[in-house]
């Protein structure tokens, strides 16, 4: 069977500018793989990411060195050997899922036993000074989950800010391992105050030992600490939550091995995802169906979305038409 690889870079313009603690952004850059078979395509965007060591260009140009393994039909389990998991084969991953659903005329959901229903997505507040971001919260304040990005010091006040401009809405944060065995007490009790329901990666990866020793009333969830289901035993007993993304994971395919391996392991599960279209939210919705928490709002963050985009209505995401993917 024939097949023909394709990349291509994107830049999508984000609406205003996206803050963490790591730094600020004003568009987002895409990396998108499209297999052909000469009568269908497959398509799987990723979004390459500086914090784990990934450049556009070099995500780019690892997906087109596996174009002789793609003509000569590699599969998913062959392209997991094959590559390590990271942004580039998430696209190669999702192309190969969306591709067998063309072919085949059976949907994802259906390959996967079940019937998706739209769910309920955090909708992100950048990082900012407390007076901002309790304004960006009452601008926001109509959605049912507001994640709130974190910065470290001065997380006291932009926690209760946030409330104040939120009162009604659901909250989680993210400190982006922006918090220190010095401020971690006074910024958990902060988030207590304030009803928060989860604090995802409060300090640097590798260096949250720490969190085993402490009480944690707020569950904790693994963002950077996490890829894949064989990093899961060096976690437990630190964290009561993961945070998984397609590519931290390297696809759709490791990201449901380790939602079993988390749910084994007893942990609440978050699917989430970096800020990209539609494109690259579409499969994780499927995986986040039955999730604790969903923050797929990457698409909600952007001044505009590709063709056939998911739909959003209220707080909800929709699941994806075949037209855009699956």
């Amino acid at each position: 069977m024939y097949r023909d690889l394709t990349v291509d870079i994107e830049r999508w313009p984000i609406a205003g500018r996206f803050v963490i603690s790591r730094g600020a952004r004003t568009e987002a850059t895409v990396v998108v793989a499209t297999i052909t078979d000469g009568q269908h395509r497959g398509r799987g965007e990723c979004v390459p990411y500086a914090r784990y060591g990934e450049t556009v260009e070099g995500v780019a140009e690892a997906i087109r060195a596996q174009k002789h393994a793609i003509a000569g039909g590699i599969d998913r389990d062959g392209l997991a050997a094959e590559m390590p998991p990271g942004a580039a084969r998430n696209a190669l991953d999702c192309a190969l899922w969306d591709l067998e659903a063309k072919r085949s005329s059976i949907s994802v959901a259906k390959r996967l036993g079940i019937t998706p229903v739209p769910l309920v997505t955090a909708y992100t507040l950048s990082l900012g000074e407390p007076a901002d971001m309790e304004a960006a919260a009452a601008r926001a304040s109509g959605r049912q989950l507001l994640k709130v990005k974190l910065g470290g010091d001065g997380d006291v006040e932009r926690i209760a800010a946030v409330r104040r401009g939120a009162p009604l809405s659901r909250l989680i944060v993210d400190a982006n391992e922006a918090w220190s065995e010095a401020n971690f007490e006074a910024s958990m009790q902060a988030c207590l105050k304030a009803g928060v329901e989860l604090i995802e990666q409060p300090l640097p990866a590798g260096a949250e030992e720490w969190l085993g020793e402490v009480k944690r009333p707020i569950p904790i969830c693994a963002d950077e600490s996490l890829h894949v289901a064989n990093d899961l035993a060096e976690l437990v007993g630190r964290y009561d939550a993961v945070n998984i993304k397609l590519d931290k994971t390297g696809g759709l395919t490791e990201a449901l091995s380790l939602v079993r391996a988390a749910r084994a392991a007893r942990l609440k599960v978050m699917v989430g995802c970096m800020v990209g279209t539609s494109l690259a939210m579409a499969p994780a919705v499927l995986l986040a169906q039955g999730a604790d928490f969903v923050d797929l709002d990457g698409p909600l963050l952007l001044a505009r979305d590709r063709e056939f985009a998911l739909d959003y209505p209220d707080s909800l995401v929709s699941p994806p038409s075949p037209a855009l993917w699956g």
